[in-house]
């Protein structure tokens, strides 16, 4: 007992020592992670960022860029376009007007002389022709190189034809592009508003999902404060859990113990009850055979007698047997079992399970104060989207839909001129292909039909024909070329300068730039119209949309609206926090195990320790070692050697009777003996391990108990502030969310940028680009029909069958004979002899 007492007292300087601030820490830092939910849904978007147009029509871009280059170098005029727009004419501004535009006026001016000159040059040489000139006599002169001139004169005209088919071809591409760009205009700019009008809409959304979360934020710790029993009951279990569960454990594990002796010795009890009898009867007989077989073996007749005497003494089995008392220790087993060991250990578990309603008990009334405050919390973040310039949204949305509607109802005529676009280009690609196939076949047919040796005015038909073809593709592209060149110089005019003016420094910004001039546009102001003290232009804004930049950053939204100020919630969060700083949570004691019952087991562990179960077993291997066969054997062999019959009988007879008794040892004590040395060989090793089973209790209850006496406060008040903590950070960490969010994230500007690029991609790369893919391609076949023209003269007359002969042989001419009369006067002349 003083033992125990002292290891107590050890074990209670080493808890207050180390062990105790140990467990202070561990409860508290060791304690599972507060459950913040950091996956939150994504913002929703209702629009899509559009994608490049899947037709091409920019192959001539290259070349057109070029050209306009060349008559265009001047930078655009932004002072310029803004002293125009701002309504002050003036002849200076026409000066700089006409100076800006000497390239195209010079190409105009080109343009006009070509208009003039190309059908009075025509009216002109059909004249002439008509009269006998310009080619038109037909008589072709022979000279020495008349073939090489022919073979020259070919070349440059298939290589002229083909320049000419080549512009042809682009031609009719760039009008099939540009008719196709016309007919996909309006699902094209409808799709863009529509993105556009996707994105606006699904600013105030995010917005809205962004007060959702707050309600469900709000929620959430609304619930936990409900369920304060359950969750902060759970983490004070947690806390005390680890010094109560091995108490409890270990008084289970004893009180076990305390009933496994108590069978034990009850078993003891009734083998004992069984044995001693049949013990007594054994020791009754073998004492009454023992008497007999000591008279007989000292009668004077029997022989050798005296040898057997010491044989005597094994079969005596007097003080075998003899079991010391029990009852000490089965009076402190049936203390032990009636001080309800196992009751104080289950008290303790029911003290254990009920601190999560104490605790809602406890906190009933702060939690109630806390659910007022979240209530108001709610209202306080709710209204921090509120004052978000979302109205300006829907001024911009509406105009949008109207868009959309007028582009929907003048759609049907847009196709109707895409249609009639593509069928003037294709009629102005055919009249162009007209004097192309009219070249290929003079080429054609001449080469096909020609004899270098016939007489000029005996030519083949077919070569006739080559020449008639090329003299139909002149007075063809006499008749048309001047109304193509009309069509060009109003293309160039158009197209030249909506790329100058507008697509070019659209790509380049510099049109934004113009916009963003102040005064230009009366009434638009962005930085005014958000009351912004920065001087936000469009050009800005577009570069962040650009970079897909949140609305909060690229509209200076911080200069307006006080994001911080709106998300400080400070002040209902401190008043909850003081609501449960103030909370008490008693917790009522317990003491695990009273005296009495710490009395009964030190009782229980002394009894134990004093039971000699070595001296026992001693005595059951005794009886059991006992053998009287052997004895009996001894008597047979006696009994042998004698002479006297009665003496022999009598020794037979009691060799007998040993028998009998060995034989009544076997059959009905040694089972009894055998049961009993396994009882008691339990019972030696239950009671081995009772005084350290009961140490242990004492130990392990002692710094249980030294927790619940002084530091249960301590580990309720840590766990009610992990626990408050605890919903303050989802708080904290929600608006960090809403913070990140919406300066980061909401109205992620990129598909208002992707509507502008598509929208200059549609107008500009695609548009303009085939427009003046088609003047510039119409304009390089204008440009070679004059070269056209002069080849396919001169080369069709050496395909065309003369009226005239002109014959050169052996180094001169000679020519038919005619009537003077008849003789033209320049034969005459020139000195030339009638052919014969």
């Amino acid at each position: 007992m003083n033992t125990m007492m002292n290891t107590r007292s050890r074990m209670k300087g080493l808890f207050w020592s180390g062990f105790l601030p140990l467990f202070l820490w561990t409860s508290v830092s060791g304690q599972p992670s507060c459950p913040i939910e950091s996956n939150r849904t994504d913002l929703q978007t209702s629009y899509e960022i559009p994608t490049k147009l899947n037709f091409n029509s920019a192959f001539m871009s290259p070349i057109v860029h070029s050209f306009l280059g060349s008559v265009q170098p001047n930078p655009f005029p932004k002072d310029l376009l803004i002293t125009m727009i701002k309504n002050k004419f003036s002849t200076d501004r026409v000066k700089e007007v006409l100076l800006y535009e000497i390239g195209f006026l010079v190409c105009v001016a080109i343009g006009i002389l070509y208009i003039v000159l190309m059908p009075l040059i025509g009216l002109i040489f059909a004249c002439c022709r008509c009269c006998g000139n310009c080619g038109g006599r037909m008589q072709q002169k022979q000279t020495t190189n008349i073939h090489c001139k022919r073979r020259s004169l070919y070349l440059a005209t298939f290589f002229i034809t083909v320049l000419i088919l080549a512009g042809n071809v682009c031609m009719f591409l760039s009008s099939t592009n540009a008719s196709e760009t016309v007919m996909r205009s309006p699902k094209e700019a409808t799709d863009i508003l529509e993105n556009v009008k996707g994105y606006l809409n699904t600013i105030p959304k995010q917005i809205e999902q962004v007060t959702n979360e707050s309600y469900v934020t709000v929620d959430i710790v609304k619930n936990n404060l409900n369920e304060t029993g359950p969750l902060l009951g759970k983490l004070i279990q947690n806390g005390l859990k680890g010094p109560l569960d091995p108490a409890f454990n270990s008084i289970t594990e004893i009180a076990q113990v305390i009933n496994g002796t108590s069978s034990e010795l009850l078993k003891l009890n009734k083998t004992l009850e069984l044995l001693k009898p049949k013990v007594d009867v054994l020791k009754a007989n073998l004492s009454a055979v023992r008497q007999r077989i000591n008279n007989t073996l000292h009668m004077s007749d029997c022989v050798n007698c005296t040898s057997q005497l010491p044989e005597l003494d094994k079969l005596s089995l007097e003080g075998s047997l003899d079991f010391p008392d029990q009852n000490d220790l089965r009076s402190a087993v049936d203390k032990a079992i009636n001080a309800d060991v196992i009751g104080q250990a289950n008290k303790g578990r029911d003290f254990f399970d009920s601190i999560p309603a104490k605790v809602k008990n406890e906190t009933r009334l702060s939690v109630q104060v806390a659910l007022f405050q979240l209530e108001t919390l709610k209202t306080q973040i709710s209204g921090v989207t509120k004052g978000l310039p979302l109205d300006v949204l829907k001024t911009i949305s509406a105009p949008l839909t109207e868009i959309q509607k007028s582009i929907t109802s003048v759609s049907p005529h847009i196709e109707k001129s895409s249609q009639i676009s593509l069928a003037v280009g294709l009629v102005l690609s055919c009249l162009i292909l007209l004097v192309v196939i009219c070249n290929f076949l003079g080429l054609l047919l001449g080469v096909a039909g020609l004899n270098p040796k016939d007489n000029p005015s005996e030519r083949s038909s077919t070569s006739n024909c080559g020449g008639i073809f090329f003299m139909a593709g002149v007075g063809f592209s006499f008749l048309v070329s001047w109304i193509f060149m009309l069509v060009v110089l109003i293309l160039f005019i158009v197209g030249g300068n909506t790329y100058t003016l507008v697509c070019k420094p659209w790509q380049n910004q510099e049109l934004f730039q113009l916009i963003d001039t102040p005064g230009l546009i009366p009434g638009f102001n962005l930085s005014t119209a958000l009351n912004l003290n920065t001087n936000l232009n469009i050009a800005n804004v577009y570069s962040d949309c650009q970079k897909n930049k949140p609305l909060w950053t690229t509209f200076h939204l911080n200069e307006i609206f006080d994001l911080n100020s709106k998300l400080d919630v400070s002040q209902y969060t401190h008043e909850i926090d003081q609501t449960f700083e103030g909370a008490q949570i008693n917790i009522a004691n317990i003491t695990i195990l009273s005296p009495e019952v710490k009395s009964q087991l030190n009782n229980f562990s002394s009894s134990a320790s004093n039971m000699k179960f070595s001296n026992i077993i001693q005595q059951i291997n005794d009886v059991s070692g006992t053998n009287l066969s052997s004895v009996a054997e001894s008597l047979d062999i006696l009994a042998g050697k004698q002479s006297n019959q009665a003496i022999k009988n009598e020794l037979l007879r009691e060799a007998s009777d040993l028998r009998d008794i060995q034989t009544g040892v076997t059959s009905n004590i040694m089972p009894l003996l055998l049961e009993l040395n396994t009882t008691i060989k339990n019972l030696s090793v239950v009671a081995a391990q009772i005084t350290a089973a009961v140490g242990n209790v004492f130990i392990k209850v002692g710094y249980a108990q030294d927790v619940l006496n002084y530091n249960i406060s301590q580990i309720v008040k840590a766990e009610s502030r992990a626990f408050i903590d605890c919903q303050l950070k989802i708080f904290q960490t929600f608006l960090y969310w809403v913070n990140k969010t919406i300066t980061e994230r909401v109205g992620r500007c990129r598909p208002a940028a992707a509507a502008v690029d598509r929208s200059e991609e549609l107008v500009c790369k695609h548009l303009v680009e085939s427009l003046n893919a088609f003047w510039l391609s119409l304009g390089w076949c204008m440009m070679f029909l004059i070269p056209s023209i002069i080849l396919s003269v001169k080369l069709a007359k050496y395909y065309r069958r003369m009226k005239y002969s002109d014959v050169y042989e052996n180094n001169k001419f000679m020519m038919n004979p005619f009537p003077k009369a008849h003789l033209k006067p320049e034969l005459l002349e020139n000195g030339k002899q009638p052919f014969t």
